[in-house]
C-alpha cells in the first residue's frame, strides 16, 4: 500500500507541474482551473496524510507557509558580475570595435529587454530547484529559495533532456497590474504606499513568510546559464534549451542580431515600445551570442567583456511649477508635492511630481513659477530633477517650506537626523485621525468588514466619528443618507461592527494603533499583560523586560496612556462590550503532560489555528520554540510541510506528529 501512496503522489507532481509548464510557461493552459484545483486538493490530502513523502519542491508548495526568521548568507560559486553601461550607439560602437580588435572574426549579438527588477541565481540538481540566493554583493548574497519556490514562473522540476547540476540567473520583478493591486491594498489598510515596482519586488523577496510573498504576485525571466560544461554552443540556442526545460525565457522578446545595425533597430523600436509592456524595463542588454568567443573575451574586474547593458535615458521635459502643495500622511509626515502645467510625459500628462521633503526644495534653489525639468525614472510620481533658472525673473521668490500643518494648523516639528516635517497633533488632524480609523477597522485588527477608507471619510466629515470608538455609536439611520449606501450595506457594516466585539485582545491592542505597536508586539505585550489596565499601569521598567521591547516602544505605549482623550476611548471600547482583556483561564495549566517537552508546528493546520495549537502547549506545561533545531522534541505538521519537515528528518531525533497524533498526546 505505501508504495501504490507514494507512487499515486509523485504520478499527481509530475502531472501538475506538466499543467503548470504548460499554463505559465507556454501560456497554453492544458486543463481548467476547476480540474487542476481539484488534482491540487487530492495531492495536499495525500502528502498531509504521509509526511514521510514530503518533497520540497512539490506544486503544493507553491502557496508558501514557511517562516525565516534569518536569511542565510551564501557564497556564490560562480560570481554575479554587474555590467558596463552604454548610453548612446556611439558607445556600443566602441564596444564592438574592442570585441572585434580581441577575437578579429565576425561577431553575433543577442538583444534581451533589459528587466528592472532584483537579480537571483538559481541552483538545479537533478533536474529540481535547490537552491536560490540574491546577486548581494556579487561574490555572496542572501539564501531566499522557501520564497523563490512561491513564484510561478520559476519551476521546481525541470523537463526533458537538462544537465545534472547547473545555476540559471534572472530576474524577479512586479508586473504593473500587480504593482497597482498591491498598493490598492495597502492604501485601504491605511498603509504608505510603495513607490515603485522594482524594490518592491526586492523587499518582497526578502519577507519572512513565504505565504506573504505569494501573495505579492512576482513575475521571473530567467536568463543566463552557468556552469562548467554547456549544453550548446551559443546563448541563442541555450534560451531555446532553457525554455524546453520549463524556464520563462525572454526569448519572445529577443533578437539574434547578425550586425550592430540591427541592435539598433531593436534598441529604438523598444525605447518607445516598453511603454506599452506590462512591465518595467530600463534599457537593453547586448551579449555576444558564441559561447567561445565570450570565453575569449572574458571579463574585466567587475564586469563580462562580452556583455553591454544599453540604458535607456529617463525621459525629461520642462513645464512650469504653478505652486507647491503639502500632503499629510496618516503618520503626521508632511510630503511636499509640485503642481504644474500638464505636459506629456513617458506616454502619460503629468500634473504633479514628488518634491520629498524641505532638502530637496532647497537643493534645487526652487522659486515660485520657475520652469522645471521633469522626469519620471522607476518612480511612480515623476520628480522634478532642475530648474532653468535662465528663465526666471526678478520677481520670482523663493519656495519657502510652511512652518503649520495644513490641515489643522499645528506647529510642525523635524526630528532630529530625520528629513521629514511631522505634524503632532495626532488625534485632531484630519488626515490622522480618519487614517487612525482605518487602521482599527483593517483586516488584520479589527477587520471590520465593509467598511472602507472612502465611506469612513464620509462619517468623519458628516461628523459621526472622531476615533475608532465611535463606530459603536452608529445607527442605520445615519449611514443610509451616505452616499452609494443602500439599507443591506448599511446593516452589513453595523453587523461587522456588532462581530468586532468577539476580536481577541491582542488584535484590539494593534488596532488602538499605538505608535510602534505593530502585530508581533502586541501579541508579546498580551502575553505579559492579561488586561488593558495591567498594560496601563505598566512602569517602564517592567515594559523593556518583555520581549523584544526597547525603550523607543515602551516610551511610546507610556505616552499613550498619559493621553487622557486615549484614556477616555478605552473606557468607551470598554462599555460597548470590545473585549480589552485575555480570554478567561487562557494562563490555566489543565496538566502538566507536556512538561519539559518543546514543539514547533509546521503546515497548513486544519484541525486548529497555529495560536490555538501553540495555546495547548502551553495549557499542558510544554514550550513552543520558533525553529527546527536538536532542541525540538516534536515537529507537528499539516498541510504542505515544507523545508522544517525535512531539516526535522535529517536530524532524526525529532518526533513528527500529525494534527490527530497531537490531539492524543494531550489527551
Amino acid at each position: 500500500m505505501p508504495d501504490n501512496i507514494q507512487q499515486k503522489i509523485e504520478s499527481l507532481r509530475e502531472e501538475l507541474h506538466q499543467h503548470n509548464y504548460s499554463y505559465y510557461i507556454l501560456d497554453e493552459p492544458s486543463v481548467s482551473d476547476f480540474e487542476f484545483d481539484t488534482k491540487l486538493k487530492e495531492l495536499q490530502e495525500l502528502e498531509a496524510a504521509h509526511p514521510e513523502f514530503a518533497d520540497p519542491n512539490s506544486p503544493t508548495l507553491r502557496v508558501g507557509g514557511g517562516i525565516t526568521k534569518n536569511f542565510p548568507t551564501v557564497q556564490h560559486q560562480y560570481r554575479m558580475y554587474s555590467l558596463d553601461n552604454s548610453y548612446d550607439f556611439e558607445d556600443l560602437e566602441d564596444w564592438e570595435k574592442r570585441i572585434i580588435k580581441t577575437i578579429d572574426e565576425p561577431v553575433e549579438f543577442v538583444a534581451e529587454l533589459k528587466y528592472d527588477g532584483a537579480s537571483i541565481s538559481i541552483l538545479y540538481e537533478d533536474g529540481k530547484l535547490s537552491q536560490a540566493v540574491t546577486r548581494g554583493d556579487g561574490f555572496q548574497g542572501d539564501e531566499i529559495t522557501n520564497n523563490v519556490r512561491t513564484i510561478s514562473d520559476i519551476p521546481l522540476k525541470l523537463k526533458g533532456d537538462f544537465p545534472d547540476r547547473f545555476f540559471i540567473r534572472g530576474e524577479i520583478y512586479l508586473t504593473r497590474k500587480n504593482f497597482e493591486k498591491i498598493n490598492k491594498s495597502r492604501e485601504e489598510e491605511g498603509l504608505d504606499l510603495f513607490m515603485n515596482p522594482r524594490n518592491t519586488a526586492s523587499g518582497s523577496l526578502k519577507m519572512q513568510d513565504s505565504a506573504e510573498v505569494r501573495k505579492r504576485g512576482l513575475s521571473a525571466v530567467l536568463y543566463q546559464y552557468i556552469s562548467e560544461e554547456f549544453p550548446a554552443d551559443t546563448h541563442w540556442e541555450i534560451l531555446a534549451k532553457a525554455k524546453n526545460w520549463g524556464f520563462r525565457v525572454s526569448e519572445d522578446q529577443a533578437k539574434l542580431c547578425k550586425t550592430l545595425d540591427e541592435v539598433k533597430e531593436f534598441i529604438t523600436f523598444w525605447d518607445t515600445a516598453r511603454h506599452k509592456l506590462p512591465f518595467e524595463i530600463d534599457g537593453i542588454v547586448l551579449k555576444v551570442n558564441s559561447l567561445k568567443q565570450q570565453r575569449q573575451l572574458g571579463f574585466t574586474a567587475k564586469s563580462p567583456r562580452w556583455a553591454m547593458a544599453y540604458k535607456f535615458k529617463a525621459e525629461k521635459v520642462e513645464t512650469q511649477l504653478v505652486s507647491v502643495s503639502y500632503q499629510v500622511g496618516r503618520t503626521g509626515a508632511i510630503t511636499p508635492v509640485a503642481n504644474l502645467k500638464p505636459v506629456l510625459l513617458a506616454g502619460t500628462t503629468v500634473k504633479r511630481a514628488s518634491l520629498h521633503n524641505e532638502d530637496i526644495i532647497k537643493k534645487l534653489d526652487l522659486h515660485e513659477h520657475d520652469f522645471v525639468y521633469v522626469e519620471k525614472g522607476g518612480e511612480i510620481i515623476p520628480k522634478i530633477v532642475g530648474v532653468n533658472t535662465e528663465k526666471r525673473t526678478l520677481l520670482q521668490t523663493p519656495i519657502e517650506y510652511i512652518k503649520f500643518c495644513p490641515e489643522c494648523g499645528t506647529e510642525l516639528v523635524k526630528i532630529e537626523d530625520q528629513a521629514i516635517h511631522f505634524c503632532p497633533n495626532e488625534l485632531h488632524c484630519p488626515p490622522q485621525v480618519v487614517g487612525r480609523m482605518i487602521h482599527y477597522v483593517s483586516r488584520k485588527a479589527l477587520n471590520i468588514e465593509n467598511l472602507g477608507g472612502e465611506t469612513i471619510e464620509q462619517l468623519y466629515r458628516e461628523k459621526l466619528i472622531e476615533n475608532p470608538a465611535d463606530f459603536y455609536t452608529l445607527k442605520k439611520e445615519q449611514l443610509l443618507p451616505l452616499e452609494r449606501m443602500a439599507e443591506k450595506s448599511a446593516q452589513n457594516i453595523l453587523d461587522g461592527i456588532e462581530k468586532s466585539k468577539e476580536i481577541a485582545f491582542e488584535k484590539v491592542l494593534y488596532g488602538i494603533g499605538i505608535k510602534h505597536v505593530g502585530e508581533t508586539v502586541a501579541k508579546k505585550l498580551v502575553k505579559n499583560f492579561a488586561t488593558i489596565d495591567e498594560l496601563k499601569n505598566a512602569t517602564l521598567e517592567e515594559l523593556c523586560q518583555v520581549e523584544d521591547i526597547g525603550m523607543k516602544i515602551a516610551v511610546s505605549i507610556l505616552e499613550f496612556f498619559s493621553n487622557s482623550e486615549n484614556i477616555l476611548m478605552i473606557e468607551r471600547l470598554r462599555s460597548y462590550g470590545v473585549k480589552l482583556e485575555k480570554g478567561e483561564n487562557t494562563n490555566e495549566v489543565l496538566s502538566n503532560v507536556l512538561e519539559g517537552k518543546t514543539f514547533l508546528f509546521t503546515g497548513k493546520l486544519s484541525l486548529f489555528t497555529r495560536e490555538q495549537a501553540e495555546e495547548m502547549v502551553e495549557k499542558h506545561n510544554g514550550k513552543n520554540i520558533s525553529a527546527v533545531s536538536k532542541n525540538l522534541n516534536y515537529l507537528v505538521v499539516g498541510e504542505k510541510a515544507g523545508s522544517k519537515l525535512k531539516k526535522a528528518q535529517d536530524i532524526g531525533t525529532i518526533t513528527i506528529l500529525d494534527e490527530q497524533q497531537f490531539l492524543d498526546l494531550i489527551g
